[in-house]
C-alpha cells in the first residue's frame, strides 16, 4: 500500500508540473531518446561487460518550468534552477551472461542460457535541474554556448515484466535454475511475470547546447534506482542468496531536443 501511495503522490507532482501555468513562468517542451542498461539479477555480478549486453532503449517527453525567462531576475534560484517533469518509457530484453553460463554444457549453465526476460517501464515524475556554472539568461542569449547541469528527482514507475525459458515452463525443475525455484519476497518463486508499480530516485548529469534562440540540444547521463527488486522479473531469496544485495537499477545516455514556448 505504501508503494501505491508514493506512486500516486509522485504522479500527481509530475502532472501538476505539466499543467502549471502563471505569467511569471515560461514553458519548454521536448523529447529524448537513447540507450539504457539494466543493472539487475540477469548477468554476472560485478562483471560490467556481461551486464552491458542487457541494453535496451529509453524514449520520453519532457516539460520544463523556467522561472527566469520573463524577467531579468537576480534571484539565484530563478537563474540557476528549472523544474522538469517527465513521461518516459524504457524497454530492455534480458539474458544471463558471464562465467556461470560459459565454457560448459552442464544442466545449470544450459538453464541460465535458456532463461530470458523482458522489462517494460512507464515512468512519470519530476526533477529539479541545477545549472551551477552560468545564469540561465546568459545561456539563453548566447547561441552556440553550453550549459552543464545536475538533476535529482522522483518518479513513479509502472512496469510489466515477462520471464520465460526456451527449455520449457519456468517453475519446473527441468527448465529452472535451482535458486529461482525458492519462494522470495511474497512470490512463489525467485522469478516473476507480472505488472506492478514502484518508485525510483533519478539523478543525472548533462549539458544543454544553445542551437537557436528558441531551441536547445541536450545530452544526459542518468542513473535510476528502483524501490523494488522485481522490475527485471528476478529476485532470488535475499536471506539465502546474500549476493542479491540491491534493488534493480539502470543507467542511460540520452540525447534530446528542447523548444521554448515562451
Amino acid at each position: 500500500m505504501s508503494k501505491k501511495i508514493t506512486c500516486i503522490f509522485i504522479a500527481f507532482l509530475g502532472l501538476f508540473n505539466l499543467s502549471y501555468a502563471q505569467s511569471s513562468v515560461a514553458h519548454e517542451i521536448g523529447g529524448f531518446f537513447g540507450p539504457s542498461v539494466m543493472k539487475s539479477d540477469y548477468g554476472q555480478r560485478n562483471d560490467d561487460p556481461s551486464t552491458y549486453r542487457n541494453t535496451g532503449f529509453a524514449i520520453g517527453f519532457i516539460h520544463y518550468l523556467n522561472f527566469s525567462s520573463n524577467s531579468m531576475s537576480s534571484a539565484y534560484f530563478k537563474e540557476h534552477f528549472k523544474v522538469r517533469s517527465e513521461l518516459s518509457f524504457n524497454q530492455t530484453e534480458l539474458n544471463h551472461f558471464g562465467k556461470w553460463t560459459e565454457n560448459g554444457n552442464s544442466i545449470g549453465k544450459r538453464q541460465l542460457r535458456a532463461m530470458e526476460g523482458k522489462s517494460s517501464i512507464l515512468n512519470l515524475g519530476a526533477q529539479l535541474e541545477y545549472f551551477p556554472f552560468r545564469r540561465i539568461h546568459d545561456f539563453e542569449y548566447t547561441v552556440g554556448s553550453f550549459s552543464p547541469y545536475l538533476s535529482l528527482g522522483l518518479q513513479c514507475n509502472f512496469y510489466n515484466v515477462k520471464s520465460s525459458s526456451s527449455m520449457g515452463e519456468l517453475g519446473t525443475v527441468a527448465a529452472t535454475f535451482p535458486k529461482y525455484l525458492i519462494p522470495s519476497d511474497g512470490h512463489s518463486y525467485g522469478f516473476s511475470t507480472e505488472s506492478s508499480s514502484t518508485w525510483s530516485i533519478v539523478s543525472g548529469v548533462g549539458s544543454r547546447y544553445k542551437l537557436t534562440p528558441l531551441s536547445d540540444l541536450l545530452v544526459e547521463f542518468r542513473l535510476q534506482y528502483f524501490g523494488s527488486d522485481w522490475v527485471d522479473g528476478l529476485n532470488p531469496n535475499k536471506q539465502i542468496f546474500t549476493e542479491n544485495k540491491y534493488n534493480d537499477w539502470q543507467v542511460g545516455l540520452t540525447f534530446g531536443y528542447i523548444f521554448y514556448l515562451d
